[in-house]
């Protein structure tokens, strides 16, 4: 990898010192479910909030909002103008990640922002999935960059579950493209977003990375009968073909890149699961992650 090839730009540029909670904070991809997580938690704790969007989107939290493509450089350099902090999410299952963290990475040293907070993923080391492995080349042009940094790597989202909403409430079944036996941790994107929250407005955090896990590994018969307890009807977990799930996918309009993207990650977690522990996100919230059943019982 070439990271070398920028690391003197941010070289050369003196190091902010972290002053606090004073000052704009920037949220690209503000206007996805991730972004607007963390903006909601940001505005709960008095900051001002800049979002960076790829259309505009209402969102009645942010003070700020710029409207452009990350991967323009311009844009970047415009929305990080009198920005004290980062908190950068690139879209989801994105082949540009790397070059749009090289973007993003630069413009933050040009700009003489303080702390950069890098939304990466639990387990970015397994090259077997590209996604977590691009963003494990992002995390080492960060250690790279000089920037008071920090990464939080979460696992899946429990707010996944709410895709198949309907089918689990009429049906009763909880369809997955992997085995039901695989064992994943999950974690509530609510408590993403306050953790990244705490992060971003109180000291002591620079040059750590962060692992959020929610709740020990689950089999998908264990979510299947935490559904059906709570909302009150049998409810089953069943495995969908590959074939099958990727049909739906390309008539959703997912791309080629992103549909090859996800079926390597469920080969992987049909093999190893997708393993992890709450305890550094508990220590981070100062109490305990919400569970999978409370999840449940407040969107269902």
């Amino acid at each position: 990898m070439d990271s070398f090839l920028w690391w003197p730009v941010c070289s050369k540029i003196p190091k902010k010192q972290w002053t606090g909670g004073a000052g704009v904070i920037l949220v690209t991809g503000a206007g996805g479910k991730t972004g607007r997580s963390v903006v909601r938690a940001l505005t709960r704790r008095g900051a001002r909030v800049r979002g960076l969007v790829h259309r505009p989107v209402d969102l009645p939290e942010l003070d700020e909002m710029v409207v452009g493509d990350m991967r323009a450089p311009a844009v970047v350099q415009s929305a990080m103008q009198g920005v004290r902090a980062v908190y950068h999410i690139c879209p989801n299952m994105s082949q540009d990640e790397v070059a749009i963290g090289r973007l993003m990475l630069t413009a933050a040293c040009t700009a003489g922002i303080e702390h950069f907070v890098y939304h990466s993923v639990l387990h970015p080391q397994v090259e077997a999935m590209p996604h977590h492995w691009q963003k494990m080349r992002v995390e080492e042009m960060l250690f790279e960059s000089g920037l008071n940094f920090t990464i939080l790597q979460p696992t899946a989202y429990m707010q996944n579950i709410l895709a198949h909403r309907h089918k689990i409430l009429t049906d009763g079944v909880y369809p997955v493209p992997y085995p039901v036996d695989a064992r994943l941790s999950l974690v509530d994107l609510e408590d993403v977003g306050e953790a990244a929250a705490i992060i971003l407005t109180e000291p002591g955090h620079t040059g750590a990375t962060y692992e959020l896990v929610g709740t020990e590994p689950v089999s998908q018969v264990e979510v299947a009968a935490v559904l059906e307890k709570v909302v009150g009807r049998p409810v089953r977990a069943v495995q969908v073909s590959l074939t099958e799930w990727e049909a739906r996918a390309r008539q959703t309009g997912l791309g080629n890149y992103q549909i090859d993207t996800l079926v390597k990650m469920f080969r992987y977690y049909e093999r190893f699961g997708l393993v992890g522990n709450p305890n550094v996100l508990a220590w981070l919230l100062g109490r305990p992650p919400q569970s999978l059943a409370n999840f449940v019982r407040r969107v269902f």
